[in-house]
């Protein structure tokens, strides 16, 4: 078996232009393995009929005679690597007619020509013609897209044929799978011989890209590879199954006919895209051989004309006797000629430096115009250029002593050429005034001294390149030597005074725009006036090459992005800064479009398109100086709060008590939502408003926190505490009256609180949407806080005088001591100067609340004090007297505020009448009965204040209790809302 390596198969030339593949399933190889793959199938079948199937061996004959036949053209199309295209052909000639299919010899010529082809070695010279690799390769992507003639394979096609019935399956199989029949196009003239050895390849080596694998031995075990049916077209070709796929049973031999059918058509679309991918890809390669050939005769023509050249200056010398004596006398007159050039430059030196200071002198006395600028720039570089080139010389003679002298003697020149600076760098930092001031002869002479400059360093640089990589031939043209030796780089100093003339415009406007926000506009006119200018006075006066307000307008654009982003970057930019810069983007887009600049144009955008950004900064600025505002504001109250600093208290023009800082905080308020609104997107007013809410409502937390702390402070008061009672008691007024005048709104006299108005700031700022869905409910959040934080405040006021007040009264109460004191009577007398000492700066709407909240105290407390150490109700003691006498005193305070005693006061005050009804009951029935009625009409009364007042009677049994528990568990009372009884436990 031959141990030759299976070659993968090839893949057509050009996939991107024709985008077609040359399938595996065209290759021998596939050819091979699917005939052999059928003959196993036969095999098997006679196994399982156990009779032999006549026609079966000559079949499989057959078919190996198709691969012998195929094995034995395939050497013509490899092992043509040394075969080389004549390079004379003239490619232009058109291709040959078909070959006649009726010629009976045509396999035998066309073997006997491959086969001689392979055989022969190329004789030609390399000298004339391109390398024979770089042809074979064009030969090789012609070649690759042709495939054999149908006289080629006539024998294999008749032997596929010719389908005995008995060997069906393997004809059937062995012609689905033969190579397809195509034109065979060779070029008229001998050239087909070398096209068909170029791709040929060495049996050592892969097949290249654009050539077809060489069948593998018939006497090798089948292999496995790809078929057809594991060939997809990724560009949407024909698709083919696979045959070991569709012939896995016996009875999938009646497929044979319909998959005939079904090769035969693929065959045909896949005949018709390879006929025209390889019309096209013969195209090229004619395309690309006839430019190579053309490339070939410029080389060699210029080759011929290089030869010539040197063979006639070889002849001259020859021709010349003395040819050598006259060169060298020729060089002795060139050195004495450059020798008294510079011994009169030297000699002059100091002369002409001297009429250079004088022109210099001139000019200084009209810098406006300078009038001697080109003569002046004109001698100065003729000096430079001496001077360059004398120590040039002089370094390269390596005379230390000598450069030394010259050193000294071409000092002067330094300091003119830095006055000549100066003159230029004047002119050029007032470029701008010039124009404007119609200057333009010394705009053009200022032009035309960078320009010459411009071309002297673009020499230097291009001899320096030179010499960098060709050294040796730079020196032998004493031309490019001749002429100034360093950059001097004016152009670029030009394009840097540039910047420094708009650098001090842009640090004015920095000035003035920290100054004033709302000027920013204006401080730039200086900026659109100087590129006017230059676009209508400048541009015409300067060479088109500069682009002169090209470069005017990329200097000045980027300045101002990097001026911008500046500030856009300082963290401490003030938001109203912030907000001019936001909405100076649009306006300068404006401004450069009427200069003729689109936004495109102008490269980087000028805030790097940030805007979305550069808002969320701004409003977020907004809140962190709301935020901090708030915070200080509080920060100062707490403190002052703390310390009891009455100063920190004020009262308003109706002598109520209020904090100083609640109306700076609304005023700070209305400014920020002033600043949001200046933006002039409703997003970012809304964020603002946001953050007030939040502000505003952790301000409503942080004042109950605080208060909650220091009153907690008097639960066990020291004598130290007790003095500072009447300044806590006042902040407690002051706070309460700053919750009320944010939501009182007077109708009557016109006067608004501080959050209606506050509504009124933002409500036209916001979207109607925004303010359905979340503003509404957040004003009524804080309205409500409002309240409760006022209410909070009278509520700790009250407690502040039962704990501190009454600390020493309470434990008195239903004692014995109780039957001999007129307690109830004197904290009506402490009531009453509370109320005389605070009526006049509290809010009007709190005084009702004061009092009923005073009368819902002293209720709770009164009923809680049953569980007094030492309470006790006897039969004998008047208590029913003294509960009677203690309800009278309340009631003659609290009828002085009629309203609201009328209201609540003296229907709550009945739960007295309930105690005592509680103490009088009798045991068993009696008390259940009035525990039962008792419930019923308040349905959150607490059993164990019940069971407290019952364990207070003398005659307590334990039964009682138990009766009442039993009762409350069979009691279902309905639920409503929460009476004062839950708060007496």
């Amino acid at each position: 078996m031959s141990s030759r390596k299976k070659d993968p198969p090839a893949v057509a030339d050009n996939l991107v232009t024709s985008g077609r593949f040359f399938r595996a399933s065209i290759c021998p190889d596939a050819t091979l393995s699917v005939a052999q793959r059928a003959a196993a199938i036969e095999q098997h079948l006679k196994r399982l009929d156990n009779k032999p199937q006549p026609g079966a061996k000559e079949s499989r004959d057959k078919a190996r005679t198709a691969v012998t036949v195929t094995e034995e053209l395939s050497p013509s199309r490899t092992n043509t690597e040394n075969e080389d295209l004549l390079p004379n052909a003239p490619y232009s000639e058109t291709l040959p007619q078909d070959l006649t299919p009726d010629r009976s010899d045509t396999v035998t010529q066309a073997t006997t020509t491959i086969t001689k082809t392979t055989s022969r070695t190329s004789t030609s010279a390399l000298s004339r013609s391109l390398s024979k690799s770089a042809l074979s390769k064009f030969a090789s992507i012609g070649t690759a897209k042709r495939r054999p003639s149908p006289l080629l394979l006539e024998p294999l096609s008749t032997t596929t044929t010719k389908t005995p019935t008995s060997g069906f399956v393997s004809s059937v199989l062995a012609f689905a799978n033969a190579p397809f029949h195509t034109e065979f196009i060779a070029n008229s003239r001998p050239n087909f011989k070398s096209v068909v050895a170029a791709v040929q390849e060495s049996p050592t080596k892969p097949p290249a890209r654009h050539t077809i694998p060489k069948p593998p031995d018939s006497n090798m075990a089948p292999q496995r590879s790809k078929t057809m049916a594991g060939d997809g077209n990724m560009d949407g070709g024909v698709a083919m199954p696979r045959l070991e796929d569709l012939l896995r049973h016996p009875e999938d031999l009646d497929k044979i006919p319909a998959l005939k059918a079904e090769y035969s058509r693929k065959k045909a679309a896949v005949d018709a895209q390879l006929r025209e991918g390889l019309r096209d890809q013969l195209e090229t390669v004619q395309r690309s051989i006839s430019q190579l050939t053309e490339g070939q005769r410029h080389v060699l023509k210029t080759r011929d004309e290089l030869q010539g050249i040197d063979k006639l200056c070889a002849e001259s010398q020859g021709t010349v006797g003395d040819f050598s004596q006259i060169d060298k006398l020729a060089r002795i007159q060139r050195n004495f000629e450059a020798v008294m050039m510079m011994k009169k430059g030297l000699e002059s030196f100091h002369n002409e430096l001297a009429e250079v200071e004088q022109l210099l002198r001139e000019d200084d006395q009209d810098l406006e115009n300078q009038p001697n600028l080109l003569s002046a720039h004109m001698a100065i570089s003729r000096l430079r250029d001496f001077r360059d080139e004398a120590m040039d010389q002089i370094r390269k003679a390596q005379d230390g002593s000598s450069e030394t002298t010259l050193v000294e003697w071409f000092q002067g020149l330094d300091s003119v050429i830095e006055w000549f600076d100066e003159h230029l760098g004047t002119a050029i930092m007032n470029l701008i005034p010039l124009v404007q001031t119609d200057n333009r002869s010394m705009v053009v002479r200022l032009a035309l001294v960078i320009m010459n400059e411009e071309k002297n360093d673009a020499k230097v640089r291009a001899l320096q390149e030179a010499q960098k990589d060709h050294k040796a031939l730079a020196s032998r043209f004493k031309s490019l030597n001749l002429g100034p030796k360093t950059v001097r780089g004016y152009k670029e100093n030009f394009l840097k005074s540039i910047e420094l003339y708009a650098q001090s415009q842009f640090e004015t406007s920095k000035e003035t725009f920290l100054e004033d926000p709302d000027k920013l506009e204006k401080c730039f006119k200086w900026f659109f006036n100087d590129l006017f200018t230059v676009k209508q006075g400048m541009q015409p006066l300067m060479p088109k090459k500069w682009k002169i307000y090209n470069v005017y307008t990329n200097t000045y654009h980027r300045m101002m992005h990097d001026w911008l982003i500046d500030f856009v970057n300082d963290p401490e930019l003030p938001t109203a800064n912030m907000l001019a810069i936001i909405h100076w983007t649009e306006k300068y887009y404006k401004k450069m479009a009427k200069l003729g600049w689109k936004q495109s144009d102008l490269v980087p955008h000028v805030l790097d398109d940030r805007e979305v950004e550069l808002v969320r900064d701004w409003r977020n600025l907004i809140i962190k100086a709301l935020d901090e505002w708030m915070d200080r504001m509080f920060a100062t109250d707490k403190k002052s709060f703390i310390e009891r600093d009455t100063d920190a208290l004020d009262t308003n023009a109706d002598g109520y008590f209020r904090t100083k800082t609640l109306g700076d905080m609304w005023r700070m308020i209305h400014e920020q939502i002033m600043s949001a609104a200046s933006s002039d997107r409703t997003d970012v007013t809304e964020g603002v408003i946001d953050a007030m809410f939040r502000s505003l409502k952790a301000r409503q937390t942080a004042w109950q926190t605080v208060l909650d702390e220091e009153c907690a402070k008097y639960k066990n008061p020291t004598a130290e505490q007790s003095d500072g009672l009447q300044q806590l008691q006042d902040w407690l007024i002051a706070v309460a009256n700053d919750q009320i005048a944010c939501i009182d709104d007077n109708d009557a006299s016109g006067q608004l609180g501080y959050l209606t108005r506050f509504r009124r700031d933002f409500e036209p700022l916001v979207t109607p949407k925004y303010m359905a869905s979340r503003a509404a409910m957040e004003l009524d959040n804080l309205r409500d806080g409002y309240v409760d934080l006022s209410t909070h405040c009278i509520s700790l006021f009250i407690e502040l005088i039962f704990t501190v007040d009454f600390r020493t009264t309470l434990p008195n109460f239903f004692t014995q001591k109780w039957y001999g004191e007129f307690a109830v009577k004197r904290m009506m007398s402490t009531f009453e100067d509370y109320m005389t000492d605070y009526s006049a700066v509290l809010h009007p709407s709190l005084t009702d609340i004061l009092v009923e909240e005073l009368s819902d105290e002293m209720l709770v407390r009164y009923l809680s004090a049953i569980r007094n150490k030492g309470a006790k109700f006897r039969r004998q003691d008047p208590f029913t007297d003294k509960f009677k006498d203690d309800i009278l005193t309340v009631f003659s305070f609290f009828q002085k505020y009629p309203d609201a005693f009328a209201s609540t006061i003296k229907d709550r005050w009945r739960l007295v009448d309930w105690l005592v009804r509680l103490l009088e009951a009798e045991k068993g029935a009696g008390v259940v009965a009035v525990y039962e009625a008792f419930k019923m009409e308040y349905w959150d009364l607490q059993l164990s204040w019940v069971e407290a007042v019952l364990r207070s009677r003398d005659d307590f049994e334990r039964s009682m209790v138990s009766a009442v528990k039993a009762k409350a568990a069979e009691l279902n009372v309905e639920r409503g809302i929460e009476t004062i009884m839950s708060r007496v436990r």
